[in-house]
């Protein structure tokens, strides 16, 4: 039997968890996570618990299926609760976990800087397609 030192044991379970090797776990997690319909459903309950109704109509373009889809998922996840109140129709309710915060709170800073920034980024673009543009025209063979 090999014996590990601490500082072996913590390097081999840092290295279990490398995004960047394709067998990590935490890989499939970023994945998850950094999809637009997560984002936008963590940042959306933010503001407090909120029922599927709610979110349906807060997050223009999203179908049921993939609502019900993330909310499940990230619930699965331990991001949010689901609670059900019995009443007549039955309320459901979805709140953020303290997981689902601490996420939600890098979410929301990406949300703000997409929004603030979207100018810079599609005038980048024109840029970009202007000079792919120039560069196609220049090597097609005419002139």
């Amino acid at each position: 039997m090999v014996t590990r030192t601490a500082q072996e044991r913590r390097n081999e379970e840092k290295r279990a968890y490398d995004a960047y090797l394709a067998a990590c776990p935490a890989r499939k997690l970023l994945d998850e996570v950094s999809g637009k319909w997560v984002s936008l459903v963590l940042v959306a309950l933010g503001d407090g618990p909120q029922r599927y109704s709610d979110l349906s109509r807060r997050i223009a373009g999203v179908s049921q299926k993939m609502l019900t889809q993330t909310l499940r998922t990230l619930e699965r996840d331990g991001l949010l609760t689901r609670t059900v109140t019995a009443c007549v129709p039955v309320r459901v309710d979805y709140e953020l976990t303290d997981l689902g915060r601490s996420l939600r709170e890098l979410l929301a800073g990406i949300k703000d800087w997409a929004e603030t920034r979207f100018d810079e980024v599609e005038s980048a673009r024109d840029r970009y397609d202007a000079r792919s543009a120039a560069l196609t025209i220049g090597s097609d063979g005419a002139g």
